[in-house]
């Protein structure tokens, strides 16, 4: 499944687009500038939708800092109708534009033409740690390349943690960050998810911790032991 990052402020389009591609793409949506440009340069999405008038960080600021580290597509999403800063901002690294208010189907079909743009993937993308593989491809985690049950959002836990190995991440943010909604009432949730996923990776492999708390700091992929 594709995976889109929508850097958008306005909550209502937000909604829009969040129901418009339901569950035929994997959305991240963030509503600042300093998220956008910390998530788009990361080189985790196929495609990111990004506005202008963002706070944080300008949209033109978040596309140049993302372009310093990744050639992910970005189409930009403005209510401007100045055709200059149009051409400034494809010189700037912009693979294409739709104006606002725009046309749900029109918008799916510019998608579709960067999704065609890109070139095959020949090969699986695997992150492994200790005797643990996740296929991003196939969005299942194997250890001893026995796979794990683990449920979508045990899944998009384990897979945060294996991209980001040596960030200590607190509750709150990697209940956001997953879930995609505010922590306010998520801390049972998230408790209960990371209880079983662990579980989950002790039954495969009693010998390895995988996912270590961090009293006072939060959680983190578990260090290798010396």
């Amino acid at each position: 499944m594709k995976r889109i990052l929508i850097v958008e402020d306005d909550i209502h389009i937000c909604q829009l687009l969040r129901e418009f591609f339901q569950n035929s793409v994997q959305l991240t949506i963030v509503h600042t500038g300093t998220e956008g440009a910390l998530l788009g340069g990361s080189g985790s999405y196929d495609l990111i939708l990004l506005d202008l008038m963002l706070p944080g960080k300008e949209g033109e600021q978040v596309l140049k800092e993302i372009r310093q580290q990744v050639q992910t597509p970005v189409i930009v999403m403005t209510a401007i109708g100045d055709k200059e800063k149009t051409v400034t901002l494809l010189k700037a690294g912009a693979n294409d534009y739709i104006p606002k208010p725009f046309n749900f189907d029109e918008l799916e079909a510019r998608i579709e033409v960067q999704f065609r743009n890109q070139p095959a993937i020949l090969e699986e993308k695997k992150l492994t740690y200790k005797n643990l593989t996740l296929n991003e491809e196939f969005h299942q985690i194997t250890i001893f390349d026995q796979p794990i049950e683990a449920s979508r959002k045990e899944y998009q836990l384990m897979d945060l943690l294996l991209a980001n190995p040596k960030k200590i991440f607190s509750k709150e943010n990697l209940y956001e960050r997953v879930w995609e909604e505010s922590y306010l009432g998520g801390e049972n949730t998230l408790n209960v998810h990371l209880s079983n996923l662990r579980k989950k990776l002790k039954s495969a492999d009693p010998e390895n911790e995988y996912i270590e708390t961090i009293w006072g700091m939060g959680i983190r992929l578990a260090k290798e032991q010396n």
